[in-house]
């Protein structure tokens, strides 16, 4: 692999270090506990390698990341608001829904916004390299300029849409603004001169030219970039990315439930779920067929197995046609009402316990599915992106994947019914799997950071023998 030479490289003691200062940035949402799953797994592989790293997270959600607990120092905004996360947070407060004129035109003034954010923060980009205090998220611009390294956080931070969905306006213009907000992001760490490294992520696919410009610009300046799928490291081939990269797994593998509390205990055999998609992604046609699919086949599930069917949403935004929403829907059209139960969580913690509970999982998001088969439970899968059709490809579980947009009740039946009937079997695959993969995860991220530190020290030591 191209990657062999330079990991050799990475394999030196640091030296003369005290203190590492690192800023990740590209932090969505907390509603989404995926996204709590892999940012509590990226600061706990990071504390781990780097002892005395004193982390600085920059974030949408600065409420939602300093709830988690963290071993974080500070919690500071984006370099610029994205208009989607600005127009939910408005909206919640307002009681507004994402389909209304007012969120649709808050959208909009907050993209127009971005440009006034842009031309502040080159300002205080400027005023920060020749010594001056920034004007515009000073906190932020002097912890960048003071960090040893900046981390893009493990996601998917440079795509349009999903693989196996179509794209609309609102997506398109979602996504260009996120991807707007994650260039800057790091190309203000670049103006300092610092290294950027791209934790584990899935990239593409891209509809537009402006998708691929914007995302070009991004990766060709990250110092390092981690990928978790075969599908996106060909992606970034097709874009001609030179940056030195490597393909490994999605960093969510590391996460261990931290949960205190009991959880509770449901009748077996137990049948989790975790339904949802993307708001706005599905035809109202192809919506209605996904969950009358869902209402059919548990009713069918529950009658041939006796099974309790245990509904666990992954991302609760209090927006329409979020995942708890859906799973109300699913419900209101089965039968079998009385063998059923929705479970709130409050975090990726007790989502990952209850997950564990199951004797199978049946999933339409990423990390549900990837927090059940950490817990060596099997799990079917409705994809609708190559991040999922991979995840499972690599596990050699093909079997158990259905394209959400081929969703009916009849190939639903036979995946859940699949992974029911070898599930003693997947489970042993899994428990030989997963440990390797986490194994070979963790190595590969400390010796990257190992390099990028040792480098500092490398530097400071040459600085200091000059003077």
């Amino acid at each position: 692999m191209e990657c062999i030479n330079y990991f050799q490289c990475c394999r030196q003691k640091v030296v003369g270090l005290s203190k590492i200062n690192v800023v990740l940035i590209h932090l969505g949402g907390m509603s989404n506990r995926g996204t709590q799953a892999l940012l509590t797994s990226d600061v706990f592989v990071i504390k781990e390698m780097l002892k005395s790293a004193s982390i600085c997270v920059s974030t949408g959600d600065i409420t939602g990341v300093k709830k988690l607990n963290l071993p974080i120092e500070s919690v500071l905004p984006h370099t610029v608001d994205i208009p989607y996360e600005k127009a939910d947070e408005v909206s919640k407060i307002h009681g507004y829904k994402r389909e209304s004129f007012f969120y649709k035109a808050f959208s909009i003034s907050a993209f127009f916004m971005m440009i006034v954010q842009t031309i502040l923060l080159l300002s205080s980009i400027i005023l920060e390299k020749v010594g001056l205090r920034a004007i515009y998220r000073g906190d932020l611009v002097r912890n960048i300029k003071n960090s040893d390294l900046v981390v893009s956080t493990s996601d998917e931070n440079f795509k349009e849409t999903a693989s196996l969905l179509p794209i609309n306006f609102y997506w398109a213009f979602t996504w260009w603004s996120m991807l707007a907000s994650r260039t800057l992001d790091v190309m203000c760490a670049r103006s300092f001169g610092k290294p950027v490294i791209m934790f584990p992520n899935s990239i593409g696919p891209f509809r537009t030219w402006i998708g691929r410009f914007l995302s070009k610009i991004a990766l060709e300046s990250c110092s390092y970039i981690f990928i978790r799928d075969p599908i996106s490291y060909e992606i970034t081939n097709e874009l001609h990315i030179n940056t030195p990269k490597l393909l490994t797994y999605d960093t969510a593998v590391l996460f261990k439930s931290h949960l205190s509390k009991e959880i509770e205990i449901f009748p077996k055999p137990a049948i989790g779920v975790s339904p949802g998609m993307y708001s706005n992604s599905l035809s109202k046609v192809e919506f209605e067929k996904y969950i009358l699919a869902h209402s059919r086949v548990m009713d069918k599930i529950i009658e041939e197995y006796g099974c309790f069917i245990v509904f666990l949403p992954h991302y609760i935004s209090g927006f329409s046609n979020d995942d708890l929403e859906v799973s109300k829907l699913i419900i209101n059209r089965m039968k079998n009402k009385s063998k059923t139960k929705i479970v709130e969580t409050e975090n990726a913690s007790e989502l990952k316990k209850f997950l564990e509970s199951m004797d199978i999982v049946c999933s339409s998001k990423m990390h549900p599915a990837i927090l059940a088969t950490t817990g060596y439970v099997p799990v079917f899968c409705i994809a609708y992106d190559h991040k999922q059709t991979a995840y499972f490809e690599r596990l050699g579980m093909s079997d158990c994947i259905l394209n959400i947009r081929k969703i009916t009740e009849k190939n639903l039946l036979s995946g859940i019914n699949y992974v029911w009937n070898n599930r003693f079997i997947l489970e042993k695959s899994l428990k030989t799997q997963i440990p390797q993969w986490q194994k070979k995860i963790k190595t590969t991220i400390k010796n990257v950071l190992n390099y990028y530190v040792n480098e500092k020290a490398i530097r400071g030591e040459k600085n200091h023998q000059l003077s």
